[in-house]
């Protein structure tokens, strides 16, 4: 093979890794409005002090919720205003008679499940048994909800057990209008359920989360007892660019001019893999790469000539 081939291949294979190498950008973060550990009392809100109550000794939110009482217990204000959000907690249900539920939910100033707007987790003990909901009226009073049996999605049913505790996820895509709710077991990192709800509508106006039976209009004397923690409520932070990083250039090895009279083959090049969800190159980076490629064209054809 002569000099020139091999230059031209080489100075080919530069450009192209020239090329591809992507701007580096951050994969985003999230940003907490709220959160607690019941560490120290986080001054909740309740109109029922007596069965809703921070505990010094556990560091843990305890409830007593009942139906037709309108019994609630929420945080101080959040500060959001519209967009994708997550909230999630930790659960431990020492109680839950039939015919009562536990509710913790992200709502507006009402926290009525039947009014909104509000998403809403649910713990309930009636015709299906125990089972969980996500429960979520829009803006524009539009209900969607689904629950862990079989009857109501696509999947087996699942129940929850007393005296175990259970983390919740709960994710807003606000892209897709979609809700996510994911329930795992605290101790052992096992997913119990997870389903979605598509809202079909912005969900927006909310701005605290709260417990309760506020729109429960079910039998009293039914109660649904336990424990909270490490509640928090996050927003995405945008991806931000990053400067990518100067690298010093590999230099090109040289090579002394043999001839042979054995028949030359073409060079098989093998493609440089790309990375997804990352910035191109600049265009001036194309450009001055495509000229690299031009200028090895052009010595080779001008050997061709000679």
């Amino acid at each position: 093979m002569k000099h020139p081939r091999i230059f031209f291949i080489l100075t080919l294979v530069a450009a192209l890794i020239f090329l591809t190498c992507p701007i580096q950008a951050d994969t985003g973060t999230q940003k907490v409005l709220y959160e607690t550990t019941f560490v120290t009392n986080p001054q909740w809100t309740t109109n029922n002090p007596s069965s809703d109550y921070w505990d010094q000794s556990k560091e843990m939110y305890h409830f007593r919720i009942e139906p037709s009482t309108g019994n609630y217990a929420y945080t101080p204000t959040i500060n959001y205003e519209g967009g994708s959000f997550t909230f999630e907690y930790d659960v431990l249900l020492e109680q839950v008679d039939e015919g009562a539920s536990f509710r913790l939910g992200f709502s507006g100033k009402e926290m009525n499940r039947n009014k909104g707007p509000n998403v809403v987790t649910e713990f309930t003990n009636a015709k299906y048994g125990q089972i969980m909901w996500l429960h979520i009226v829009t803006p524009s009073a539009k209900l969607e909800e689904v629950n862990s049996d079989t009857t109501s999605y696509k999947g087996p049913s699942v129940k929850y057990a007393v005296n175990t505790t259970y983390h919740v996820n709960v994710g807003y895509n606000a892209d897709t209008d979609v809700v996510t709710e994911t329930v795992t077991n605290k101790a052992t990192g096992e997913q119990v359920w997870s389903y979605y709800v598509a809202t079909q509508d912005s969900l927006s106006g909310m701005n605290r989360i709260s417990i309760g039976s506020v729109g429960d209009y079910g039998t009293t004397s039914k109660y649904a007892i336990g424990w909270i923690d490490n509640v928090r409520f996050m927003i995405p932070v945008p991806a931000t660019l990053t400067t990518p990083t100067t690298q010093s250039a590999t230099p090109l090895p040289t090579y002394s001019i043999r001839p042979t009279t054995k028949a030359t083959t073409a060079a098989v090049l093998t493609p440089i893999p790309t990375t997804t969800k990352q910035s191109p190159a600049s265009g001036m980076t194309a450009i001055a790469a495509l000229g690299i490629v031009g200028i090895g064209a052009v010595v080779m054809m001008m050997q061709k000539k000679r």
